[in-house]
């Protein structure tokens, strides 16, 4: 199931919960109600927004039971509800999936050949950092490059959304914990992130991180550990790798950070990049005004998004 947030587009109103199917986006919360009605179950229909909610963030917060119940919701209405609730993708702007998640984390050096690029050693322990709200965008927004910067620079992610609370969980159980993957463009200013030893200055820019254009829950992406994982500037590519190549796979990610920190549903982890981000190239080649990035990760889609200066 492919989960977005969406609206109509030059209309007013909140983003919605939806999910993708045959390029139709259908309401979940809509559909759910469609199902309770079905099924005749009325005090359920009183309580729907603590059941399914129709807000992104709080439905993302609810975890795997929600997630259940929208695919109840999906597959009842892809079968019975017709174009009702149905709207074609044309109509509608979508946002970044989960718009407020309470932590998004971050690895940086995970893959080797990034490491070497970067002129750094192989680490020993995950390197992590944070984002913040603030810098996510959807996957129809522009990339914001902010005055501040002369070296933004591009790094396709594969990004793990957390499905239930998560503290202390082992490797071999990680996989439980994920509500399902996206897409995560951890754009960088290099400028900004090399001028002292902490990098989140550079990593946080306010409308800097494209984030989407969904999550696709675990039952369509079952091994996160061997996804063709790509990056294009204005077509021409840049990145071409593999997730298996991850120094620290996802299992082991969730085994470390919940060692660490207690994960809650909705968060993100975006899980490094790999080799052939621009500050490598000779000479660099940094992000600028006009310029069109797109990412691709297998099973997972595409995320492109254009750069414009602030």
């Amino acid at each position: 199931m492919k989960l977005v947030s969406y609206k109509f587009k030059g209309k007013p109103g909140a983003f919605r919960i939806g999910c993708v199917v045959d390029n139709k986006v259908i309401d979940l919360q809509e559909s759910y109600r469609a199902l309770l009605i079905s099924k005749q179950e009325k005090d359920a229909i009183y309580s729907i927004d603590n059941l399914l909610p129709s807000d992104p963030s709080s439905f993302f917060s609810m975890g795997t039971s929600a997630i259940e119940r929208a695919k109840e919701a999906c597959d009842y209405s892809a079968i019975y509800a017709g174009d009702s609730l149905m709207f074609d993708q044309h109509e509608l702007q979508l946002s970044t999936p989960v718009p407020a998640p309470s932590k998004i984390l971050c690895v940086g050096k995970n893959y080797a050949e990034h490491a070497a690029e970067m002129e750094s050693d192989i680490p020993e322990f995950p390197v992590l950092f944070a984002k913040f709200n603030n810098a996510l965008i959807g996957p129809e927004d522009d990339i914001e490059k902010s005055a501040f910067t002369d070296k933004l620079d591009y790094e396709v992610e594969l990004a793990i959304v957390i499905g239930k609370e998560a503290s202390h969980v082992n490797k071999q159980e990680a996989l439980d914990y994920i509500a399902g993957y996206t897409i995560g463009n951890d754009i960088s200013a290099r400028d900004l992130q090399k001028r002292t030893a902490q990098w989140l200055q550079g990593k946080t820019l306010d409308r800097s991180t494209p984030v989407g254009p969904w999550v696709v829950t675990t039952e369509e992406v079952p091994d996160p550990s061997n996804l063709a994982i790509r990056s294009f500037v204005n077509g021409e590519e840049r990145q071409n790798s593999n997730t298996s190549h991850l120094i620290f796979d996802v299992p082991f990610l969730i085994e470390f950070i919940s060692g660490l920190i207690t994960l809650k549903p909705g968060d993100i982890i975006l899980t490094g990049t790999p080799n052939g981000v621009g500050f490598a190239m000779n000479p660099p080649q940094f992000l600028k005004d006009g310029d069109v990035v797109s990412l691709e990760i297998e099973k997972l889609g595409k995320l492109e998004n254009k750069v414009i200066e602030r």
